[in-house]
């Protein structure tokens, strides 16, 4: 809750009953702000996990000109511009700049040649002192931006930040060792398909019968695994929150939203954001923005943000990935929850207030909440309608049964929050690959950590144009090869860490994914059995097991078309029912998808085929006339007036 809010409610006769913060009686005796808008901050702070500072600056009451003038009158301390901070000295102490960055404090050598320490506010300092070596115990503090302060730590460890944003995650968690042995896996690669070669030309019905097998198989081993997701799911009592004690305050949540030339849905994003109905003053969202973008950082020059939203313009570097940008904006975070959208995201406007309270009523070892993924264009065509059955299916459906199976599950790539603590542990995102989310899901499984499912809808784009959507698919399958690769290194370390059940639903899940991908074809040449056509297995194999094999082949197609009919049969999706039997037409474009991706995990392993957004009506809006922004295809509250 707002000061607005507590002003429509008619919060009067409190004054009395609620003290002034020291900071609020500075700014009420320079006029800045009134006696009553202090102590209804004073009020929102008590239920909100933040300073008074934030609170002002957030209901647009006090600037952050003003709250640095009232910290240095009550500290009688010395305020200095942007410009000072720029031409300051700055001594070596040897403290972490990733620690200087979150708290946002900076050692500088005073004119007297004293040691002093630049904040923009006393809370951040206190929190960071325990921290700081002997030689910085008593340096006294002075006033600066915030912005600025970062903005000259970043400036000053460019280098060393960059570097430890690539490799911030263990090695041995890392794919990042692979740039250097490419001749290697080069070689051993060719050496590979041309002993296949080699075998499907002298025996081409054996190698021809090996990969049908398999496919066969994994067949099984997928359907077996999207049964039993189903029945846990579909037959499961909903997951009661426990009641806790009084509330507790409400914790600072940092969004981090990467962008990379996103110039067409700039303003729709800003828009959806301001949606959000968590107390501003708690909300701390970063746009993430490449070096060498400059078109986005010119986009959002001309956007009037709010001041809980702000640009983190990270370093140009190797890899240019998402993982890699986060993992460097996430230290200029000051959430203890952290959160990911991406560019064409549309939250449910009280997503952060349940994903709050509801970290706040799990164990710790929860510490990831996933939401549900959803699409706001899913009519525009075929492939858009497809998408959003399979997105149903997985985030409705398959996710929240192997989650209450008590299996680790691959997290998507959005609507993703975090204990900040936890995310700091493993190292955050490893910048390497080009799946971070999955990847992460069993990097948290490894380590003792649980994601939890939670009952909240993020809208994106569709992808509905063929090619944008197989780059898309074959990035998201690489990355699965990779994450599979990485974790496979030490598989008896793998098995002691997740256990049995995890272990092998990890190796049900990646191995008959990718295989059902790869070996699509051999699984569609029994569509020949079922049309009484010849196939490459007859001389082998007796009609009746080939009549079998094409017969389950046939029964999985049924299954799935079933599971992902249940899927679509609420309210929001009903519509789409009748194009649930099509989803069999879909699958060929993920068999283009998996071939890329295998070329591209041999030669261009770090290679982010970046998806285009923007291309629905939905996702970019219509600007009108008057300067103003239509948000066509977004659900807006009742008199809810935007911007």
């Amino acid at each position: 809750m707002g000061i607005s809010e507590l002003r429509h409610m008619g919060a009067r006769g409190l004054g009395a009953r609620v003290p002034i913060n020291p900071l609020g009686r500075e700014l009420v005796r320079a006029g800045a702000i009134s006696r009553r808008d202090a102590t209804l901050a004073e009020m929102v702070r008590r239920h909100c996990d933040t300073s008074l500072d934030r609170i002002l600056q957030a209901e647009g009451l006090a600037t952050e000109d003003d709250l640095l003038e009232a910290h240095a009158r009550r500290l009688a301390s010395k305020r200095l511009s942007a410009e000072d901070l720029a031409r300051a000295e700055i001594p070596e102490t040897g403290v972490d700049p990733r620690l200087l960055l979150k708290h946002g404090v900076l050692p500088l050598v005073s004119a007297s040649g004293a040691p002093v320490l630049a904040t923009g506010g006393p809370e951040s300092l206190a929190a960071l002192r325990p921290a700081l070596p002997y030689t910085l115990e008593r340096a006294r503090a002075v006033m600066a931006p915030r912005h600025a302060i970062q903005d000259r730590i970043a400036a000053e460890h460019r280098d060393l930040l960059r570097a430890m944003a690539e490799a911030r995650v263990p090695e041995i968690e890392s794919c990042r060792t692979w740039g250097g042995t490419m001749n290697r896996r080069l070689r051993l690669t060719l050496i590979a398909l041309a002993v296949i070669v080699a075998l499907s030309l002298a025996f081409p019905v054996a190698v021809f019968g090996v990969f049908a097998f398999w496919a066969c198989f994994t067949l099984v081993v997928s359907a077996g695994l999207k049964i039993a997701a189903y029945v846990a799911q579909t037959s499961a009592r909903p997951i009661s929150p426990p009641t806790t004690a009084p509330a507790q305050p409400l914790p600072k949540v940092s969004i981090l939203v990467p962008l990379f030339r996103e110039t067409e849905i700039a303003h729709a994003l800003i828009a959806r954001l301001s949606r959000l109905t968590y107390p501003k003053c708690l909300l701390d969202v970063i746009l993430v923005l490449e070096e060498e973008d400059a078109l986005t950082r010119q986009t959002l020059a001309g956007i009037d943000l709010p001041p809980w939203v702000r640009p983190v313009i990270v370093p140009d570097g190797k890899p240019r990935t998402k993982p890699r940008a986060m993992n460097y904006a996430l230290d200029f975070c000051q959430g203890d929850i952290i959160g990911i959208f991406d560019a064409e995201d549309a939250p449910e406007a009280d997503q952060i207030t349940l994903i709050a309270r509801r970290f706040q009523q799990v164990p710790r070892e929860v510490a990831c909440l996933q939401g549900i993924l959803d699409y706001y264009n899913p009519t525009q065509n075929w492939l858009a309608r497809c998408f959003t059955i399979e997105y149903a299916t997985w985030f409705r459906t398959l996710m929240p049964g192997m989650a209450r199976l008590g299996l680790a599950i691959p997290l998507g790539g959005t609507t993703l929050y975090f204990r900040r603590d936890v995310l700091e542990e493993l190292g955050g995102w490893d910048a390497h690959n080009v799946t971070e989310d999955a990847d992460l899901g069993f990097r948290l499984a490894r380590h003792g950590y649980r994601t939890e499912m939670i009952h909240t809808v993020t809208e994106e784009e569709a992808n509905c144009r063929a090619w944008p959507w197989i780059k898309q698919r074959s990035r998201w399958l690489k990355g699965y090869m990779t994450t599979y690769l990485v974790h496979m290194r030490r598989p008896r370390l793998l098995y002691q860490q997740l256990g049995p059940r995890k272990f092998w639903g990890f190796q049900a899940h990646f191995v008959s994914a990718l295989s059902q991908f790869l070996l699509a074809p051999f699984l569609w040449s029994f569509w020949l059995v079922l049309f009484g056509l010849p196939h490459p297995l007859d001389p082998v194999l007796p009609h009746g097991v080939l009549v079998g094999l094409g017969s389950l082949f046939l029964m999985v197609e049924v299954l799935n078309i079933c599971i992902h009919m249940a899927s679509v049969s609420g309210p929001r999706h009903r519509h789409l029912m009748a194009w649930a039997p099509t989803m069999h037409f879909y699958t060929p474009l993920g068999a283009i998808a998996a071939y890329k991706a295998l070329y591209e995990l041999v030669f261009k392993p770090f290679f982010w085929d970046k998806t285009t957004h923007g291309l629905s009506v939905a996702a970019r809006g219509r600007r009108i006339s008057d300067g103003g922004f239509d948000l066509s295809g977004i659900k807006l509250e009742p008199g809810h007036k935007g911007l």
